[in-house]
């Protein structure tokens, strides 16, 4: 009972072009330092036809894991600098820490496109 008490509901916003997405955070250490950097304005990178990547400056803390399947709107760390948004599923090989996932991911492979692209990151409430 008390570990529901403590998983308080981390959540931030994503501004791709007009549209806003919300996104649900893990409750991790990772998740908390990049809270205190937002807001941000990046541009992300196309890779692979299926996500979106930043790399930033300074590295965050990190727990990786071998998460087997991407998935449409998750939010992960690759290594300890890379910021990546999933907008296709599929499975990997790769270890990520987990940030979060987006909370309606339909359009989300439709409004990043292909290419680079500004998005604007905030915190929720």
């Amino acid at each position: 009972m008390e570990e529901k008490m403590n998983k308080e509901k981390l959540t931030l916003y994503l501004m791709i072009g007009e549209i806003k997405f919300s996104a649900t955070l893990e409750n991790n250490e990772t998740t908390k330092e990049l809270l205190q950097r937002l807001p941000l304005e990046i541009e992300m990178k196309e890779l692979n036809g299926n996500e979106k990547y930043y790399y930033f400056d300074e590295h965050l803390p990190r727990n990786a894991s071998l998460v087997n399947k991407i998935n449409v709107g998750d939010i992960m760390l690759f290594g300890d600098n890379c910021l990546v948004i999933f907008y296709q599923s599929f499975a990997t090989s790769y270890s990520y820490t987990k940030l979060g996932k987006i909370d309606n991911p339909d359009s989300l492979a439709e409004v990043l496109g292909s290419g680079n692209i500004k998005v604007k990151i905030m915190k929720g409430n």
